[in-house]
């Protein structure tokens, strides 16, 4: 099976020796977004709130260069500097998606680059 770079500007280039993400037939495996902005590749990350939006952003942004989207996530793995903000991170997501739901993982982790507090990467199906 032939595999398939998928990249768009729409989204952060990536920071290192990885692709946005890779299509695999029907299936997407989309890298770990953080919160950069697509165009100043600087943090968005005056709250956790603008930094939640951002990575659920970029992810989109990925799905549809892959054709896909959001609702087509079959796995979401969320990475949290502090799982205080896992609250937040549900009320959020709600704004993104609809039932049925991915599934997905949150994982209480040390440290993400550039100082980020999430990073989400998930595994997209496409119909």
């Amino acid at each position: 099976m032939a595999r398939q770079i998928i990249h768009t500007d729409a989204a952060p280039a990536a920071i290192g020796t990885y692709s946005q993400a890779v299509r695999c037939g029907d299936t997407v495996y989309l890298s770990g977004q953080i919160p950069l902005d697509p165009q100043t590749m600087q943090l968005s990350n005056a709250t956790i709130e603008d930094e939640i939006h951002q990575v659920f952003k970029n992810l989109d942004a990925v799905a549809k260069a892959a054709g896909g989207t959001l609702s087509q996530l079959a796995k979401l793995n969320v990475y949290l500097t502090d799982l205080t903000h896992f609250a937040k991170v549900n009320e959020i997501m709600a704004q993104y998606f609809s039932a049925p739901y991915p599934a997905r993982a949150a994982i209480g982790i040390a440290q993400l680059p550039r100082g980020a507090r999430i990073e989400a990467d998930g595994v997209l199906v496409l119909d």
